[in-house]
This record gives structure tokens, C-alpha cells and sequence, in this order.
């Protein structure tokens, strides 16, 4: 659910006992203590104009309502990117009792920045010292009881990925919430000649006696206009009494810049890690590790191209055949256990009620075949998926390949982090969309878009697998992952030769391979499942009642036959399969799922598995791959419209659309061929 930001940040506020502010960077594990805190069911916000999203969520603790503002993943607050943007004004907005920041122990100095910059702010703060159990095993001994001394605020060691020490910190975080605790660090100065600037400022702001809309502290106003964050320049200028302070923290900015050659900002920047570097040689000890850990030579093993790439295609070998074993079997065990019981009360029943006429049976159209083919393709296939996505996902498996396909990535234009979403979006195309935000320009995150649009989602996974693998065996299916994969990698190419601009650098933090952590796997595919469940299965109850109506009134032919020439005479396709795939821009897999319930409804219970009755073996093979390459479900459409503006979204799909009607009719024209 969607809302105005500042109003929902209110609105929390009010509904809860006190207001959690939980940031820190991308790769941090902040996610996994929200997720683990409010057990993942979010509302998010925007603010207008941005893309950046709010997520939001409340959780109790010994009978106290939390609210939870997770801010966007970023490394700094500022007014330089969205993101950071994003992030501090959802503080300053949201107004929250305390801050979380979540600390990642194996790279403390960089994650200290932003940690620096909130005790600038003056909020009540937590910190969460977060993987202490992975710096431990890489050798890095912290001084806790130190770390909380220097910041002046409690910090809480957590494994958040495993749950532990979560609860001790919620507790931290309602004592400081409680007490209205301010953070009390010690002695947290930058250079003198630094703070001497600042000090004089500080001391302006305070002569003059001036406020902010926000109530920061005067050290904190000061600190952002030597920085020059234009936004709160533009902010303080509209207010009255200000304009002296203003000038004089120009003339405070030519004496740093003039004086150290860089930019006040930089030069702030730059002070601020090396204070973050400070604390981190006075609390962080390194102790001798007498061998290299399992997990940094998993890691070595997966990123280096000599042994990374076999392991890429033992992994990807290993999804297909348990999609494959493992799909087919849940398949089975549920369309049997459907037609043996459900099936058998339900049937007669709605008869019984309605009679035997066209209403009845539009009805049994979704009761029963449109359920009957939710248990035997969507839910399977799906479920099976999102458990193997979350094991990826749990190992860090994503992250090292997106390591060890950076050279790759830059020939579409892109560098590794992009192999993230992309990977991600073999799950679903939606988050994978918003996740394309990582990447750093406008050209990376069209090019990534439309490289994720192009990968088969868990929804055209179950086609696939529903429609080739059950009736043309292993080898079809893995022929049709082929040519989709071909023409992904076509697309991404001459995509990267046509746009002008050129990839940037991947910079992103590494971790070593984790153990899964079964609580985790099971809330994350619980999370997805469930949210596919909801949304698939009502939409396609709904199009087999809508479809049952229009096959049993004789309507349907009459709307298939516009579509004639393109699916019949191009594709080799009945014109009835045409339809389904315009209903299945709703949800990819409701279009395969509403040929099985036609077969069903025509042939009856024998058809269940055996779509062979209405499409020979070449069509079903034509009919997935239109499917894995047209525009995908209209949330994804959705997701495209807000990321990249709805013109680009617009010429996305008409590109998807053609490419998909060309490549399903080579296919027919080939088979027709060699026969």
C-alpha cells in the first residue's frame, strides 16, 4: 500500500508507543533486522516526486507498539543522491524516538560514517553491531563496551540473518526512547582547524538565537551549511534572521577551501572518515586466524573465473533439475489429491445449487479447473523457485556472482552489482525493477530494466515448466531456455552499441559464504509465496469464470478471431490461445493455466494432465516462449512505469510485444521446416 510519506510517518507515530528509525548502508543486513522485527509485512511511502521508497511496519515488544521507519539503504545522509535524501528527511519527517543504525562489524570504519553524521543530528541512537559472528571468524576482535564509550550511544551486538540479539536491542532502543537519551560521545572532534570553523558558526547560530523547522542542534546546522546541502541553504534562507549567518558561512567555506585546496564539503567528508578510522584502530583488534574460513574460500572458489564459472553452471543446472524433480512431483501430489477430493464435493454441489446451465458452469470454470490448474502449474513450480531463490539469496551465492560477472555485465553496459536484480528477477520482475535503483545512472538502470523484463520470472518459470517440461521432457525445455537466453543476450548487446554512455565501476562491499538459517528461508519463501498467492490465485479464479462465460455463451471464438492472422497463420497457435495471452499481461502464468482449465471444461478430469488434447507439443513450445518474452504482468508494468516514466515503459513493451510475436513465429516457421 501506497500513501503520502509524511503523513503516514505521522500517522505511525500516533498509532504507536514509541518510533524506530532503523538505517545503515545496502549490504549491511539492515533488511534482515527489519524483516526479522515486523516479520516482513510493510506499507511503503514515497515522497512526491521521488522513486525512493519508506517502508514502514509495527511490532510489539512485552506489550509495547513499535513503530518502525526502515529508511532506504544508503552510505551517507546528504542532499547527493535520492536515496540519501530519502533517508534523511524520513528522520527528520518521521521525527523518530530513536535511530537504529546498524553497524557492519567487518568494515566498521566505513560503516561508521553515517553513524557519524547521525550523532551530528542529535537523535537518540542504538546502534547495531551487526555479522559479529563473520568479523570473529575473519580474525577481528571489537571492543564493545569501547565502541559504546567513543559514540556515546549502547550498542548491541546481532547475527540479524539468525534473529540473534534482536530483542536486546529493541529493549536498548525502548530505554533510550524511554529516557529521551541524547547520544554523549567522547571526544568526537574533527581536525582544529576544522572545528575552530565550526565553532565559530555554531556560536553565530546561537548568538542570533535562530531555528530550523526540525529543531537540530546548532552544531548540526552549522556542519551542513560549511558542507554547502543546498538543501537546507535553500531552506534556512526563507527564514527570518538568517541571511547573515548564510554569508558568513560562505566566507567560513572559501577559508577552508582556500586553505586545504578542496571544497568545504569535501574537506568535511574527508574529516569525517578519518574520525571513523580513528575509532575504529582504538576498538577493533586483529587477532591471528590460524586458517582461512570455510566460507572466504567458498567465496574465493565462487569469484575466480577458472572455478567460478563451472560453479555457475553446476548451480544452474542444479535449479533446473529440482524445478524440474521437484515441481513435476508437487504437481502431481496436489492435482491428484484436487481431483480425488475437493473436486468431487465441489462439482456436484454447484450443480445442485444452479442447475446444469451456463451459469453453473462458468463457475466450475473457476471453482474447479481454474483451481485445479492453480495446484498443478502457478503454485508448484513457484513455491519450488522461491524456496531455491531464498537458499541463494541466505548464502550470499547472489552477491559473488555478481563479483565474478563484472566483465561480463560491462559488455551490456552494466558492472556486476546489476546481476543482482537481474538474478533477483528470475523470482519476480517487480522488486527486481525497484532494485535496478543500486545502479548509479539513468542509462544503467533502463539498460538493467529491460534486461530483467526479458528474464522469465517464477510466474513464466511455471509456464514453462507447466507447458514444455511436463509434455516435450527436459530436453525442450532446456532448447527454450536456450534461445531465451540468445535472444537476452542479442537484446542486452545491441541494446549497450545503441545507447550512448558507458558502464561505471562496481564498488560494493564482499562477504564471505554464510550458513542458511532455516527461520530465515522459510519467512522469506512464506513472504513471496503467500504474496503470490494472493494476488494469482484471485485474478485467476476470476479469468476462468470470465473465460468459462465466454466459452459456454459462444463468445469466444467471436473474440479470438480478430487476433487470427498473427496467432494462427504466424505463430501456428489456436486462435483461443491468442486470448490467454492477453489475459495473461494480469499474471504470466494465468495464461497457460486457462488453457488447462479449457481443457478440462472440454474434455473433462482426463485432461488435467494432458493439454495435448487442444496444442500439439511445437505449440505449447511456441506458446511458453511468446510467453517468457512479452511484457510482463501488469504490476511489472506498474514497477516500469514509476522507475523509468511511462514513455520509456510504453516503447519497453511495444518492443517486448513485437519481439515476442517474431520469435514465436521463426519458431513455428522452423518447426514447419524441418518438420
Amino acid at each position: 500500500m501506497e500513501f503520502s510519506c509524511h503523513g503516514a510517518l505521522n500517522k505511525l507515530g500516533k498509532d504507536t508507543d514509541f518510533v524506530v528509525a532503523l538505517a545503515g548502508n545496502p549490504n549491511v543486513g539492515k533488511s534482515s533486522v527489519f524483516n526479522s522485527l515486523t516479520g516482513m509485512g510493510v506499507d511503503t511511502a514515497n515522497y512526491p516526486g521521488k522513486t525512493v521508497e519508506v517502508n514502514m511496519a509495527t511490532t510489539q515488544l512485552n506489550g509495547t507498539r513499535i513503530g518502525i521507519i526502515d529508511l532506504p539503504g544508503t552510505y551517507a545522509l546528504g542532499a547527493v543522491s535520492e536515496d540519501q535524501w530519502v533517508a534523511r528527511q524520513g528522520v527528520l519527517d518521521g521525527n523518530p524516538d530513536v535511530v537504529v543504525i546498524v553497524l557492519d562489524a567487518t568494515n566498521l570504519t566505513r560503516n561508521l560514517y553515517m553513524c557519524l553524521q547521525f550523532l551530528e543530528l542529535g537523535y537518540p541512537m542504538v546502534a547495531a553491531l551487526n555479522v559479529l559472528d563473520l568479523a570473529q571468524r575473519q580474525g577481528l576482535d571489537i571492543d564493545i563496551e569501547k565502541l559504546s564509550r567513543h559514540l556515546g550511544v549502547p550498542v548491541v551486538p546481532t547475527v540479524a540473518n539468525r534473529g540473534e540479539g534482536l530483542d536486546e536491542l529493541m529493549m536498548a532502543a525502548a530505554e533510550v526512547a524511554r529516557t529521551h537519551q541524547k547520544p554523549s560521545p567522547e571526544h568526537l572532534e574533527y581536525g582544529r582547524d576544522v572545528e575552530m570553523v565550526i565553532g565559530e558558526l555554531t556560536a553565530a547560530i546561537a548568538a542570533a538565537n535562530l531555528k530550523d523547522p526540525y529543531g537540530l542542534p546548532h552544531r548540526a546546522l552549522a556542519i551542513m551549511l560549511l558542507e554547502n546541502d543546498t538543501e537546507f541553504i535553500e531552506l534556512t534562507s526563507a527564514l527570518p534572521g538568517w541571511q547573515p549567518v548564510l554569508e558568513q558561512a560562505a566566507s567560513l567555506r572559501q577559508i577552508i577551501e582556500e586553505e586545504h585546496g578542496q571544497p568545504a564539503g569535501s574537506r568535511l567528508a574527508g574529516e569525517r572518515h578519518a574520525l571513523a578510522g580513528i575509532i575504529t584502530d582504538e576498538v577493533e583488534t586483529v587477532i591471528p586466524v590460524r586458517r582461512q574460513d570455510w566460507g572466504e574460500r567458498l567465496w574465493k572458489y565462487t569469484t575466480a573465473p577458472m572455478t567460478g564459472v563451472p560453479i555457475l553452471f553446476l548451480v544452474l543446472g542444479a535449479i533446473f533439475v529440482l524445478m524440474y524433480v521437484v515441481g513435476n512431483n508437487l504437481s502431481t501430489i496436489m492435482g491428484d489429491f484436487w481431483i480425488n477430493y475437493p473436486a468431487q464435493i465441489i462439482d456436484p454441489a454447484v450443480t445442485r445449487v444452479f442447475g446444469d446451465n451456463a451459469i453453473a458452469w462458468s463457475l466450475l470454470w473457476g471453482l474447479d479447473a481454474g483451481v485445479d490448474a492453480a495446484l498443478t502449474i502457478g503454485i508448484p513450480f513457484v513455491l519450488t523457485f522461491y524456496i531455491l531463490l531464498a537458499f541463494l539469496e541466505d548464502t550470499g551465492y547472489l552477491n559473488s556472482l555478481a563479483f565474478l560477472t563484472d566483465s561480463v555485465m560491462h559488455k551490456f553496459g552494466l558492472h556486476g552489482r546489476a546481476m543482482i536484480p537481474i538474478v533477483a528477477g528470475a523470482g519476480c520482475n517487480v522488486p527486481a525493477i525497484i532494485g535496478t535503483r543500486v545502479l548509479s545512472t539513468t542509462r544503467e538502470r533502463l539498460l538493467a530494466s529491460i534486461l530483467i523484463v526479458l528474464v522469465p520470472c517464477s510466474a513464466r518459470t511455471a509456464v514453462i515448466f507447466g507447458a514444455v517440461a511436463i509434455y516435450g521432457g527436459l530436453r525442450l525445455t532446456l532448447l527454450l531456455y536456450v534461445i531465451i537466453l540468445v535472444v537476452w543476450v542479442l537484446v542486452g548487446l545491441g541494446l549497450n552499441k545503441i545507447m550512448p554512455g558507458k558502464p561505471t565501476g562496481l564498488v560494493m562491499e564482499m562477504f564471505p559464504f554464510r550458513r542458511p538459517h532455516l527461520k530465515t528461508l522459510v519467512r522469506k519463501t512464506w513472504f513471496r509465496f503467500k504474496a503470490f498467492v494472493f494476488m494469482a490465485v484471485p485474478i485467476l479464479l476470476g479469468g476462468s469464470v470470465v473465460l468459462g462465460a465466454l466459452y459456454k455463451t459462444g463468445y469466444l471464438e467471436n473474440i479470438a478471431g480478430p487476433l487470427s492472422p498473427v496467432v494462427e497463420g504466424w505463430m501456428g497457435l489456436p486462435a483461443v490461445a491468442g486470448l490467454t495471452l492477453v489475459m495473461g499481461v494480469l499474471r504470466k502464468e494465468l495464461a497457460l493455466q486457462l488453457l488447462l482449465a479449457l481443457a478440462v471444461m472440454s474434455y473433462g478430469v482426463e485432461a488435467q494432465n494432458n493439454l495435448l488434447l487442444i496444442m500439439s507439443v511445437s505449440q505449447l513450445f511456441v506458446f511458453a516462449l511468446v510467453t517468457a518474452i512479452y511484457i510482463p504482468c501488469a504490476a511489472t508494468v506498474t514497477a516500469l512505469g514509476r522507475e523509468l516514466g511511462w514513455k520509456r515503459t510504453a516503447a519497453v513493451s511495444v518492443f517486448t510485444i513485437a519481439l515476442a510475436v517474431l520469435m514465436g513465429g521463426l519458431v513455428n516457421q522452423a518447426v514447419h521446416f524441418f518438420g
